[in-house]
């Protein structure tokens, strides 16, 4: 498992060790950038599609409270029991309460990154509920004992091999044959089985509609509509974000959601949940979980309309040369370094400076969630919390104090050249970070102040 007492740049050290994995990390991710690129800009609207769903989100994170209450009265009048839970701990006892009432002790679960936030796994396997994730993705993970790397893509940090590895030991596949086909056939009748024998599903939820109390799960794989049809207990897990107010607006963000995540038209299910069949119980958890904390923040409140699509980590160049593991949250990327300081500022400090700041993260965001200034301003909130680290803070003070003074700055300019001139060794060497991925420059013969003052008549 991930060693979450680790910071961001010493887990990202630890997956810069492969240099091929790194390559290929990056180069698959870019390609799939590409793709978005690609397949948006064959949409004429894409930016007024953008715009709208920026603006639905607006508004209902301005009017959440109701759309709340509506999406519960009509799910209770659709026959759905709606449980609501204030954090992480209750909504993993609800689940368990559930279990416990029918007697369960096995279940199958399809993706949902909530899940993941909360920890659920671990908690049913730590009360004797057997969990199978039925999302091939997640599945990967699951036998590896690792969370996801991506929230779109679970083991994109995996090579074939690897995966092959995992399924001779785990599911008896030939051993050495890591043929994708082949891994993947073993898979789906692994996963029937457990499809046909598990009594209970759990599932998330890309978007519940206010309007009608339904709620939508979208898919690739069809795993989420196997469990759900097939289990006598549906229960589906939500953030409270997750609201839109009717069922029209699905046509906004169906549309947005797998052009930005995987360079798709659309994802191969987009199912509907709106009542538990005959005989079936279906359950539908609220989670709060630090959101309405995040709410109340003004800078920050904008992250609450991210849909999950993964945009943002395809497209970040840190995410892409540092893996998901690196930032040692549920939610990776640039987007998790957002959410997780609002949970625990302390513990997840080191994420907001995992960024280049360069906003292509914003650029790629559908629904404009503004990104890279949302990571610049948790650097402040942090610095001035005082959970920067000392030496983050002292290099920062001296860098303002060089800057604030023509002489000072100057002057440091004359050393810094003589250094890199006639000591090379004090820089060009392990100690110092700057080195350990770069190349140093040449040193100058002249600064610009001084080539333009010497050349400006």
């Amino acid at each position: 498992m991930i060693q979450e007492l680790k910071d961001h740049a010493t887990l990202a050290d630890d997956f810069n060790q492969d240099e091929d994995r790194v390559g290929w990390h990056d180069d698959t991710l870019w390609w799939i950038r590409e793709k978005r690129d690609k397949i948006a800009w064959q949409v004429p609207d894409w930016e007024l599609l953008r715009s709208a769903a920026s603006n639905i989100k607006d508004h209902v994170l301005s009017n959440l409270n109701p759309y709340l209450l509506q999406f519960e009265a009509n799910a209770i009048a659709n026959g759905i029991t709606v449980h609501w839970a204030a954090d992480a701990a209750e909504h993993n006892q609800i689940v368990l309460n559930i279990l416990r009432e029918k007697e369960i002790n096995k279940l199958v679960k399809s993706k949902s990154m909530l899940t993941e936030e909360c920890h659920l796994n671990d908690f049913l396997a730590d009360n004797g509920v057997d969990v199978i994730d039925s999302d091939l993705g997640e599945r990967i993970v699951q036998l590896a004992e690792e969370p996801p790397s991506h929230i779109v893509l679970p083991c994109i940090h995996k090579k074939k091999e690897e995966i092959g590895q995992l399924f001779h030991k785990h599911l008896g596949t030939p051993e050495g044959n890591s043929d994708p086909q082949l891994l993947t056939e073993a898979a789906r009748h692994h996963l029937r089985e457990t499809f046909l024998s598990r009594k209970a599903t759990v599932t998330g939820i890309n978007f519940a509609v206010a309007e009608t109390g339904e709620f939508v799960v979208c898919t690739n794989e069809g795993n989420a509509d196997m469990g759900a049809h097939l289990a006598d207990v549906h229960i589906a897990c939500m953030g409270i974000e997750k609201i839109i107010p009717e069922r029209k607006d699905l046509s906004v963000f169906l549309r947005l959601l797998a052009r930005s995540a995987t360079g798709q038209p659309i994802t191969t299910y987009s199912s509907h949940f709106k009542k538990p069949r005959e005989n079936q119980e279906m359950h539908i958890i609220l989670v709060d979980n630090g959101r309405t904390k995040q709410l109340g923040r003004e800078d920050f409140r904008n992250s609450l309309k991210c849909i999950r699509c993964g945009a943002c980590m395809n497209t970040c160049p840190v995410y892409r040369r540092s893996g998901g593991h690196s930032y040692h949250y549920a939610i990776t990327g640039p987007i998790g370094a957002i959410l997780a300081p609002n949970l625990d500022m302390e513990k997840y400090a080191d994420l907001p400076f995992a960024s280049t700041l360069c906003g292509s993260c914003t650029n790629v965001c559908p629904v404009k969630i503004d990104i890279h200034q949302q990571l610049y301003k948790w650097r402040q909130v942090i610095v001035q919390s005082g959970y920067a680290p000392k030496a983050k803070v002292l290099s920062m003070k001296a860098m303002a104090f060089t800057l604030s003074s023509p002489f000072v700055y100057h002057t440091a300019g004359k050393m810094g050249r003589a250094v890199l001139k006639y000591a090379p060794f004090t820089v060009n060497n392990k100690f110092n970070p700057w080195y350990k991925q770069r190349d140093m420059p040449e040193p100058p013969s002249a600064s610009f102040g001084e080539w333009y003052k010497k050349n400006r008549n």
